[in-house]
């Protein structure tokens, strides 16, 4: 292979060959409607795990998978050293749509095979990485992949996760064949780019073909219990219940104007509310529920969990209930680095393609990867705004151009 060519601005990626392998990928855990459900570490997400690495192999990359399942296709460079990597997920909720994840992954195989046929070999080594369980949609928390490789959770707390099924994190991994025999942490990138679909509507709704992602919002998720006591719901007086089902709504009802009060970019959620005994005639005994509250700001992700925790305790008071709180998942807001958020624009221009700087209000690895080396992120619109949904979908010709913005942007990259 020779070093870099003469008509390498004039590289693209082939977007039908990119289209059709998020085809492929997407039968495997279809379902009806067009979407996926490869929840981490099932027998879909090996699948779809065996099928990426196949891949993998087919242009030439040497694969590594790490004790926690996170695999690396490593393309040699001119040089050793630390890899430039690009790279995401493939794991999804449980309606998934076929482009959450898999875009970033696929799009940098297609990075690779790019430079295979023009035999260019970079002066850095590059990474594709598919990290597990991003989604923490079976086993929390989310980016858990990314983060045990980042250092900020422990390999066997992760392996003990225990997921809504009731199933182990390291039981799973481990009936799947995916435990590596490469300590986790090994490869540490010297920059790392993401590139994914918006999940969001402000790139369609403006019109703009590619968001530079320079800034992540925090997150912080929280298991809620109460408790109460069952009783009959025709014979007991309001002022004697101790209903953990009323609480449950108190809560989600305190959240929304939480979010309304504090304005800004405060959002609150509750996205699973489960009763017991759940019959129409009993007053409810317990109720679980989850709580998603995000920020682009610490101090105000604080204060709304300040004031969450104070309500639940005047809460359990009045109506004389308990409520337990256990941390399920904390992300502090993250601020991407500028020179590479920079880069992406000045390549994006280059290549006659409109973009705009953005936060992201979803929760990525590349935050993860953040803690360990120069990171940002690439966007490509999502139509509608529609993402964990089977209805996702972005448009070939934006697939294209966001890959073809990681093509280059990881060149420079590869070359400093």
């Amino acid at each position: 292979m020779t070093a870099a060519g003469p008509r390498i601005a004039d590289f693209r990626i082939d977007g039908a060959r990119l289209t059709a392998r998020l085809d492929a990928l997407a039968q495997v855990g279809a379902i009806e409607g067009g979407g996926c459900c490869r929840l981490a570490l099932t027998d879909a997400d090996k699948a779809g795990r065996d099928l990426v690495v196949e891949w993998m192999r087919e242009l030439g990359l040497f694969v590594r998978i790490d004790a926690i399942g996170n695999i690396f296709g490593i393309r040699a460079g001119r040089e050793d050293g630390p890899p430039v990597m690009t790279g995401s997920h493939i794991d999804t909720v449980r309606t998934g749509g076929r482009y959450d994840g898999n875009y970033g992954v696929l799009a940098g195989l297609e990075v690779v095979r790019v430079l295979n046929a023009a035999e260019i070999l970079t002066r850095r080594p590059l990474a594709v990485a598919v990290f597990t369980n991003e989604e923490g949609a079976r086993f929390a928390p989310d980016m858990m992949g990314s983060l045990v490789h980042a250092g900020g959770l422990s390999l066997a707390e992760a392996l003990a996760a225990r997921g809504i099924d009731g199933a182990v994190l390291g039981d799973e991994l481990a009936r799947i064949g995916y435990v590596g025999d490469m300590p986790v942490g090994t490869i540490r990138p010297r920059a790392f780019v993401e590139l994914h679909i918006e999940q969001g509507p402000v790139l369609d709704a403006e019109g703009v073909t590619l968001g530079a992602v320079d800034s992540l919002q925090g997150i912080s998720w929280q298991e809620l219990t109460i408790e109460g006591q069952s009783n009959h719901a025709g014979t007991t007086p309001l002022r004697l219940r101790r209903d953990a089902g009323f609480a449950a709504a108190a809560i989600a009802l305190f959240l929304r104007e939480l979010a309304q009060r504090m304005g800004g970019n405060q959002l609150a959620t509750v996205g699973r509310v489960e009763l017991v005994p759940n019959i129409i005639n009993v007053i409810a005994q317990r109720a679980t529920m989850t709580v998603d509250l995000r920020n682009t700001d610490a101090d105000a992700l604080r204060e709304a969990e300040r004031r969450l925790a104070a309500f639940t305790a005047d809460l359990a008071r009045a109506e004389k209930v308990e409520i337990r709180a256990r941390r399920l998942a904390r992300f502090d807001p993250v601020v991407f680095d500028a020179g590479i958020a920079a880069r992406i624009e000045r390549v994006a221009g280059r290549l006659g393609h409109s973009i705009r700087r953005m936060t992201s209000g979803a929760g990525h690895d590349a935050q993860m990867m953040a803690r360990l080396c120069p990171a940002a992120m690439i966007f490509a619109p999502s139509v509608g705004g529609l993402s964990h949904n089977v209805r996702e979908f972005t448009r070939p010709e934006d697939l294209a151009a966001g890959a073809d913005v990681l093509l280059h942007t990881l060149l420079e990259l590869a070359e400093e």
